[in-house]
C-alpha cells in the first residue's frame, strides 16, 4: 500500500476569523486520524482581507480525504474546504 500527498485549501468565513486558533484546531484534528500525517500549513491571502489555509497531508492511497474534510469543516469560523493536488509519493 502505497501513500499520497493531498492539499485542502480551508477557508474561513469572514476577515476577522482566528486564523491561529482555526490552525490549532486543524493539528488537534490531524493528530486524531492515526492514519493522517500533517505535514504543513500555509496562509495564502484571497482577496479583502482573507486568507486561505492551505493544508499538507501524507495518507495512505486506499483511502480519502472525506473524513478529515467533514471533521474541519465543524471548526467555528470555517465556511468550505476544497480539495487540490493528490499525489503519489
Amino acid at each position: 500500500m502505497g501513500q499520497v500527498a493531498a492539499t485542502l485549501t480551508v477557508m474561513p468565513d469572514s476577515p476577522v476569523a482566528d486564523i491561529k486558533k482555526i490552525k490549532e484546531e486543524i493539528k488537534k484534528i490531524a493528530a486524531r486520524h492515526k492514519n493522517i500525517q500533517l505535514k504543513s500549513m500555509e496562509e495564502k491571502p484571497v482577496a479583502f482581507g482573507i486568507k486561505s489555509i492551505e493544508v499538507l497531508l501524507v495518507l495512505p492511497d486506499s483511502g480519502g480525504t472525506d473524513a478529515i474534510e467533514q471533521d474541519i469543516l465543524k471548526i467555528p469560523g470555517i465556511s468550505s474546504i476544497e480539495a487540490g493536488d493528490v499525489t503519489l509519493i
